[in-house]
C-alpha cells in the first residue's frame, strides 16, 4: 500500500510502537512516521507507507499544533510530570502576570533541547546519556512560535493552544514560562491537535485501522500521494517519452502530450485521462501554493498511471524530478 494514514496515538505508544504494529496490520515493512511524539503524549501522527515515505522530510517540516496544560510551581527533570521532581515553589501569580508572560514567548525564540531527548551527540541519543545521570552541553535551537492561546487559567493550572515550527519541544516551552514567572513550570499533559493539514478529528486510533484491515477497507481510508500534491498542475507523457518517465530522467515539453494547468487543460478532451485531483493537501505539504511554484507538476506516464513530481527549469528548459513515486 502506498499513501498517507492520519493515526491518533494513544498514550503508552512511542511513534515506533505505532510503526511496528501498522507494519503489522498492513504486512508491509516500509513504513515511517512524520514526527515524534513523547510516549505519554497523544493525538495526530501522520503514517507514510510504501512509495510514500519518501514524503517523511517535507511532512515533518509543517507546522504542528499542540494543546497542552502548564503546571506552574514543579520543575521536573523531564520538563514533564513523568519525570522526578527536582524543586516544588509556590504559585504566588495573578492570571494577568502570566497573560503577559505566555505572550513573551511568541514569534521566534531560541530553545536549549531537553536532556530527556532522542537528539544525538557524539552519536549518542540524549535521553541515553540522561539515564545514565549524565549532562551534557547543547546548543540552542530557533524555532518559531506562530501563536500561543490561551485556553484557561486555573492556577496553577494553564491551558494553551500553541502552533509552532518543526523541532518545537513544549515541554521545554512550558519549562521555560515557569521560569520566566519565577516559580518553574512543567508540561502536565501535551495533545497532537494538528500536523500540516492532518487534523485530530480526522485521526484513526490502531484498532479502527486493524479492523479496516480485517475487513479489507484499509485502502479506501489512505490518502494517496496524488491527493497530496493535489494543488500541482498535472502532465501527461508522450508514449514514446515514457521511459524517461519511468527511470525518472528529466524530460522536454516536446515530451509532453498535454498540460493541466490548476484545472485548466491543453487538450480538453484528454482531461478525463489526467488525474487531477485537487484536494488542496498539496499546496500545504509540497509547499506549493499557487503564485509561488506553478511550475511544479504531477507527471503521468502516457497510460496515466502517476510517476513523480517535477519541477520545470525555465533555464534549461527542462523538467526535473522533485519526488519520484514509482508504482
Amino acid at each position: 500500500m502506498n499513501g498517507i494514514i492520519n493515526i491518533y496515538k494513544e498514550q503508552g505508544y512511542t511513534s515506533f510502537d505505532v510503526v511496528a504494529r501498522l507494519r503489522g496490520i498492513c504486512r508491509q515493512k516500509k513504513i515511517g512516521h512524520t514526527g515524534t511524539l513523547d510516549p505519554d503524549a497523544t493525538g495526530v501522527l501522520p503514517v507514510c507507507l510504501g512509495n510514500a515515505t519518501s514524503l517523511c522530510d517535507l511532512l515533518t517540516d509543517k507546522t504542528k499544533e499542540y494543546e497542552t496544560v502548564l503546571l506552574l510551581g514543579i520543575t521536573t527533570d523531564t520538563q514533564d510530570v513523568s519525570g522526578t521532581v527536582l524543586k516544588q515553589q509556590d504559585v504566588n501569580l495573578n492570571e494577568a502576570d502570566v497573560v503577559s508572560c505566555i505572550g513573551q514567548f511568541t514569534g521566534d525564540i531560541e530553545q536549549i533541547p531537553p536532556m530527556y531527548s532522542a537528539i544525538k551527540i557524539d552519536g549518542r541519543k540524549l535521553y541515553e546519556l540522561a539515564r545514565e545521570g549524565k549532562t551534557v552541553e547543547r546548543r540552542a535551537r530557533s524555532v518559531t512560535i506562530h501563536s500561543i492561546d490561551i485556553l484557561s487559567i486555573d492556577l496553577p493550572r494553564v491551558t494553551m493552544r500553541v502552533a509552532c515550527s518543526k523541532g518545537t519541544y513544549i515541554r521545554t516551552l512550558c519549562n521555560d514560562i515557569g521560569e520566566s514567572l519565577g516559580c518553574g513550570g512543567t508540561m502536565e499533559s501535551l495533545i497532537r491537535t494538528r500536523s500540516g493539514d492532518f487534523r485530530i478529528e480526522d485521526a484513526s486510533k490502531l484498532d479502527t485501522v486493524r479492523e479496516w484491515a480485517d475487513e479489507g477497507k484499509l485502502q479506501d481510508h489512505i490518502l494517496s500521494v496524488e491527493e497530496i500534491f493535489g494543488g500541482c498542475s498535472s502532465i501527461r507523457m508522450n508514449a514514446t517519452a515514457d521511459k524517461l518517465l519511468h527511470n525518472g530522467n528529466t524530460f522536454r515539453k516536446m515530451d509532453v502530450v498535454d498540460i493541466t494547468k490548476h484545472g485548466t487543460t491543453d487538450n480538453a478532451s484528454d482531461r478525463a485521462d489526467i488525474h487531477n485531483r485537487n484536494s488542496g493537501y498539496g499546496e500545504t505539504y509540497a509547499g506549493v501554493k499557487t503564485g509561488i511554484h506553478k511550475e511544479r507538476y504531477r507527471v503521468y506516464d502516457s497510460e496515466g498511471t502517476f510517476y513523480g513530481v517535477y519541477d520545470y527549469d525555465s533555464t534549461r528548459k527542462l523538467y526535473r524530478p522533485f519526488k519520484m513515486f514509482i508504482p
